[in-house]
């Protein structure tokens, strides 16, 4: 179908690929856990744009440019780690308070931001790509096949990341009257975020 070989195990591969949680899906749900549902679809355009930048990468043959020049994804890695670290010292020393009325537009578009840069700064993701597609691809298949892969990973991703979305905020809003619990999760999202920076700098491979 689309030119897609084996595309129900595509699709499976998809969705595996989504389940596994990351920095991205701890972005997404702490913008839904402390501001709603409007900014936490927020942050998922911005994983999604992130994605699409990378697929769009993959297809042109960034990959191949950064495994020619290993230092490009050496600065990438760092870049990340340093960008995810950053943004947990942030989470790790918020008040529990902050941004109960904050719906503005630069905080809305703070969350797409950083949901991109988290996104942007995971080199992994261009050469999980560069590995994936090629899995799938006949070797009849044009150009549209391609676009069909970054359209079917693009509408699945959404779907997946809308339902954190709507169920973080259906929790959210159960625990809201529960003591701490924002401190609580603000504490538990920065430590993730933390422990996926350091992972990521300190990764070889």
């Amino acid at each position: 179908m689309f030119g897609i070989d084996h595309y129900g195990s595509f699709i499976a591969a998809i969705l595996i690929f989504q389940a596994i949680p990351g920095a991205g899906t701890i972005a997404i749900l702490n913008a839904t856990g402390r501001y709603g549902l409007r900014a936490g679809f927020i942050a998922v355009a911005g994983t999604l744009l992130g994605d699409l930048l990378y697929m769009i990468g993959a297809v042109i043959g960034l990959a191949t440019v950064m495994q020619a020049h290993p230092q490009a994804f050496e600065i990438l890695r760092w870049g990340g780690a340093a960008y995810l670290v950053w943004m947990a010292v942030q989470l790790l020393r918020a008040r529990s308070d902050e941004g109960e009325a904050r719906t503005s537009a630069p905080l809305q578009r703070t969350y797409f931001l950083r949901a991109l840069l988290v996104g942007l700064t995971n080199p992994k993701v261009i050469l999980f790509f560069v590995a994936f597609f090629p899995l799938f691809i006949r070797s009849d298949a044009s150009a549209i096949t391609l676009i069909a892969m970054m359209l079917h990973v693009t509408a699945i991703s959404f779907l997946y990341q809308a339902g954190l979305v709507v169920l973080g905020n259906a929790l959210a809003t159960r625990l809201r009257s529960v003591s701490n619990i924002r401190k609580i999760a603000m504490r538990v999202a920065g430590t993730a975020l933390l422990a996926f920076g350091v992972r990521l700098a300190l990764d070889d491979h």
